[in-house]
């Protein structure tokens, strides 16, 4: 029993630890009135466009709306030095036709880029359309962004005020009220790039976002593209840059977030969290973080490379370590310390419930109380979907199975433009 109980403590302190660094993460934009400040986008006046974009979308069996939407939220810029890379593949002949629709309508502005690699996945598509991109700075929208009008401006402030290798805007998922899940997926994009990535930068060790991405073309030249066989080529590529100890700045700004959707099913969810896992898991064998020179910078490397997937099983954990206490009858001060852990997840659940209402009045979306008691009651339910991609991802990775399950675009973020949701 003594043995039993010691591991149950020392299990129950790890999962303390655990919620307390995804608590840490979370609230880092709240910590005091002037962070917000902090962590916006820089001004920029002078009026002067003097960089210049180079604008890569990569689309794979996408709709013809979601495509030109993006597009042309891309050329309606404000900023007026840019050009857009429509980048597909050519096992794709109908995205291939619509890409190529489209610029022919603007020859002068937009390209189509399309790889012949005979395995598909986003960094191949992309390392093939970078070299098409002639620009001072490349960006990486995905295709079904819905990109803000000034963004690009706004951009260019924060490298020029900066001096950023590398910026890192939002993105939000918006169509929140179509599922149970997509109301957590909505508010977990806005933590991530409202708060946790922030953290990351300040620690100095970032895993870049998917897209609304922007890398100073020389530089990406340099470090080689992105990694051809990494389904998490946007975390490997600022896990590289950290490591080489190149500038990350992000930036978040509620009415500069790029507008995205969530996937459209259960199944599609899981797939697309396994493919994010998996990625991590590749970016963390792959090592380079190791090559950090301080012992206090690895460990930080090792966290940020971890942590999600940590994360996603202390879902199931918390509640499975304090089943054992109660009913394996163990001492009371060892069942005690077994809800710690509850205690700090608890406090996150209420944390994320003043967040919704921040979301809501960032992004002009009306939250109903059933909104609030959706988020709360399918806390479990989202964890353990997180959980289940997790240990997929760890059995896919042992089985070296890379293969890109790629999440498909329905257009549901569309509905969700304009206007307050009523």
């Amino acid at each position: 029993m003594i043995v039993a109980s010691a591991l149950l403590v020392l299990f129950a302190l790890a999962l303390l630890a655990i919620s307390l660094s995804t608590l840490f993460l979370a609230t880092y934009a709240w910590w005091d009135p002037g962070q917000r400040n902090r962590t916006g986008f820089p001004e920029l006046d002078d009026g002067e466009d003097a960089l210049h974009f180079s604008l890569i979308v990569p689309c794979r069996h996408e709709t013809e709306e979601v495509m030109r939407t993006t597009i042309g939220r891309l050329l309606g810029q404000s900023h007026q030095r840019l050009d857009v890379v429509i980048s597909v593949g050519h096992d794709d002949p109908e995205t291939v036709a619509t890409a190529q629709r489209i610029a022919a309508e603007t020859p002068d502005r937009v390209a189509v880029s399309i790889d012949y690699s005979e395995s598909k996945n986003k960094p191949r598509q992309m390392n093939t359309a970078l070299a098409m991109c002639h620009g001072d700075v490349v960006g990486v929208f995905d295709a079904e962004s819905v990109a803000a009008h000034d963004l690009l401006r706004k951009i260019e402030a924060a490298f020029r005020s900066t001096g950023a290798d590398a910026v890192q805007g939002a993105v939000q998922l918006v169509n929140y009220r179509d599922s149970w899940y997509a109301l957590r997926n909505c508010l977990e994009y806005f933590i991530w790039f409202r708060s946790r990535l922030h953290a990351h930068a300040r620690m100095g060790f970032i895993p870049l976002g998917g897209n609304t991405v922007f890398v100073r073309r020389a530089l990406l030249a340099d470090v080689g593209g992105w990694d051809a066989d990494c389904l998490a080529e946007d975390c490997e590529l600022g896990v590289r840059l950290s490591t080489l100890k190149h500038r990350i700045v992000v930036a978040y700004s509620p009415e500069l977030v790029t507008r995205e959707e969530t996937p459209d099913s259960v199944r599609a969810l899981v797939k697309q969290r396994t493919r994010w896992s998996l990625g991590f898991m590749q970016v963390y064998a792959k090592g380079q973080w190791r090559t950090l020179p301080r012992l206090s910078e690895r460990i930080t490397a090792w966290w940020t490379l971890t942590q999600q997937h940590l994360m996603a099983l202390t879902g199931i954990a918390v509640p499975a370590s304090i089943a054992l206490a109660i009913f394996g009858k163990f001492p009371l001060g060892v069942t005690m310390i077994t809800f710690l852990p509850l205690i700090a997840t608890l406090a996150t659940v209420a944390l994320e419930v003043c967040m919704l209402r921040e979301f809501g009045r960032d992004h002009a979306f009306r939250i109903r109380l059933r909104d609030y008691v959706t988020l709360v009651v399918s806390t479990p339910a989202y964890h353990l979907l997180l959980a289940v991609a997790a240990v997929r991802a760890f059995w896919k990775f042992q089985g070296g199975d890379f293969r890109w399950e790629k999440t498909a675009h329905k257009g549901s973020h569309l509905t969700y433009l304009g206007a307050e949701t009523r």
